[in-house]
């Protein structure tokens, strides 16, 4: 296979705008593709979008415009638009397109491999980065990494492939010893400090000091542990208490993703995270009444936007 030349990104919301500045960066503006219908990049064109204080210079396409396959295929939308970005984006996949989200959760791999082919797809979990949306704007600081590997017993070319690409432009990434467990292992830290934060409407502050709030994600976080064991992937309280010290060095007045989506009335990643616990806890008949609360709490939250 050729090497990778070609970068589309679909949705630009934070991590979105991170990684086309990265991207842009290292490739130049011409071999990196900011794709969206015509009417969004319009809006993009005429407002400008941010990123640390420098408008962006980004390449807007129309993605019903374009007809000739990307490369690489970075999927950033919130989990709800999964599947618009995968309609808007089908004609862009070729034979020898590589796929990649950088959606939070267990659920958008498996989703990309039904719609592309598993072939297609290299798992990942964005990481260590800390970037906030507010309108056109965005920070970004640090910028982290990209965890990056296959399920056991899959072709590793494709992974060899991105990992030459990554290489060549010097772009941050690991190789886990085990992409799943290192997938259920964020969604450990999400499912518990990103709804907590949400649910009591804090930054991590409140977090990282005893009191209902910190319970609250720690509870959460055993609930994931215990749904993984059941689903055959080995986390324990071990992973539970390196999440929470991880949190606890955290800049206090800093915001994980769902509160910023508290905050902006915008949907929550509700379902990627107490909603794929309680789905596996109900097939395994695992108690989770933590998730549980939370779930109920985010559903109410929402209803008044």
């Amino acid at each position: 296979m050729k090497p990778i030349q070609t970068v589309g990104i679909i949705g630009l919301g934070s991590l979105g705008v991170l990684y086309a500045t990265l991207f842009t960066r290292a490739l130049g503006k011409e071999r990196v593709l900011v794709l969206a219908d015509s009417s969004r990049i319009a809006r993009y064109r005429e407002e400008g979008i941010w990123c640390n204080g420098q408008i962006c210079d980004f390449q807007y396409v129309d993605a019903a415009a374009r007809t000739e396959p990307v490369d690489l295929l970075l999927f950033a939308v919130k989990f709800g638009g999964l599947e618009g970005a995968i309609a808007t984006c089908r004609h862009l996949v070729g034979p020898d397109t590589i796929l990649l989200s950088v959606l939070n959760g267990i659920a958008s791999e498996e989703i990309l491999a039904d719609a592309f082919g598993r072939e297609h797809v290299v798992w990942c979990v964005a990481e260590k980065m800390a970037a906030k949306k507010e309108g056109k704007y965005v920070t970004c600081g640090p910028w982290g990494e990209m965890a990056i590997g296959l399920p056991a017993g899959e072709d590793p070319a494709r992974l060899r492939r991105l990992t030459a690409f990554f290489d060549a432009i010097r772009f941050p990434y690991v190789l886990p010893p085990d992409i799943l467990v290192h997938q259920w292992s964020k969604l450990l830290c999400n499912t518990g400090c990103n709804q907590a934060a949400m649910v009591f409407r804090c930054d991590y502050s409140l977090l990282q000091r005893p009191g209902k709030p910190r319970d609250t994600m720690i509870g959460a976080m055993r609930e994931v542990a215990a749904v993984a064991q059941a689903e055959g992937v080995p986390l324990s309280e071990q992973d539970v208490s390196a999440w929470v010290d991880v949190i606890d060095h955290l800049p206090p007045d800093g915001e994980p993703s769902m509160r910023q989506d508290g905050k902006n009335h915008r949907k929550s990643e509700v379902e990627l995270f107490a909603g794929t616990i309680r789905r596996l806890a109900a097939k395994h008949g695992i108690s989770v009444p933590v998730n549980d609360w939370l779930y109920q709490q985010v559903q109410e939250m929402e209803r008044t936007y």
